[in-house]
């Protein structure tokens, strides 16, 4: 065997292996659970509760409920995180939607925030449609008056969830347009939509949603570009509310008067 011949074979090996292991650890890279919170909901949210959400696959999770503080309006949002971090990052965004008088839940997937499981695209749907039946048929809540609000990959499960259960609207924060597009911008020198096994197809999808459909995006989002939430817009036949000079985890977009006033306009 000439030396050419076994520097082509090793190499082929070596990109093999390496594909290989990508393959096996991709959800490692993919999904970035935070740790369970330091604190309990009641000393960081006025009247705050925990809510179990029993998933059809024997899985417990642990969400928090936050009620309204101000003028009731009757209408629960059910807040669908992002890729990083618990519930209790999203408190002031809790706090924000229960000073307009709306009932809040904040949900983590399995494997996030102290939750049992490890998070997949099919286990992030499971728990979704779990926190779903925990509050309309748990607690005998109308869909009509529940909002679901998606985060960046909360996005994708949001817009899932809308199309499999009734609810009365949805408001996408920071939404990519499937999750391939995000993961070339990250690793361009891997062949991701040929490796990735959770797919999260938001622009494919979103036009079937038989709701309203709110995105709101950051003018210099620099995980998710403005123009794949601009591109979910359109497919959901809806105008953008685009915060100028936003990145991805600024204040801003996680609980500032943009993204609270949108959904407080879905609550309607």
């Amino acid at each position: 065997m000439g030396t050419a011949l076994r520097l082509v074979i090793g190499a082929v090996v070596v990109v093999a292996v390496v594909v290989g292991l990508l393959w096996a650890v991709q959800r490692r890279l993919v999904f970035l659970p935070g740790a369970a919170p330091a604190v309990a909901p009641e000393q960081v949210l006025a009247g705050g509760t925990r809510l179990a959400v029993r998933t059809d696959d024997g899985l417990v999770l642990d969400a928090w409920h936050a009620p309204a503080t101000g003028p009731a309006r009757g209408v629960t949002v059910l807040v669908l995180p992002g890729n990083a971090g618990s519930r209790a990052d999203r408190v002031p965004l809790a706090r924000a939607l229960a000073a307009e008088g709306l009932d809040v839940v904040l949900l983590d997937y399995r494997g996030y925030g102290g939750n049992p499981g490890s998070p997949s695209e099919e286990g992030l749907a499971t728990d979704a449609r779990a926190a779903h039946r925990a509050l309309t048929v748990d607690r005998d809540l109308d869909p009509r008056r529940l909002v679901v609000f998606g985060e960046s990959i909360g996005g994708a499960v949001a817009t899932r969830l809308a199309r499999e259960r009734p609810v009365r609207a949805v408001v996408l924060r920071s939404p990519f347009t499937e999750l391939a597009d995000v993961a070339t911008r990250l690793y361009p020198f891997l062949p991701v939509r040929a490796l990735l096994r959770d797919r999260f197809p938001v622009v494919a999808t979103v036009g079937a949603v038989p709701v309203p459909v709110t995105v709101v995006a950051g003018g210099e989002d620099e995980i998710v570009p403005v123009e794949q939430s601009r591109a979910v817009a359109a497919a959901a036949r809806s105008t953008p509310v685009e915060v100028p000079g936003a990145r991805h985890n600024d204040p801003e977009l996680g609980y500032g008067p943009a993204v609270v006033d949108a959904v407080v306009r879905a609550s309607g």
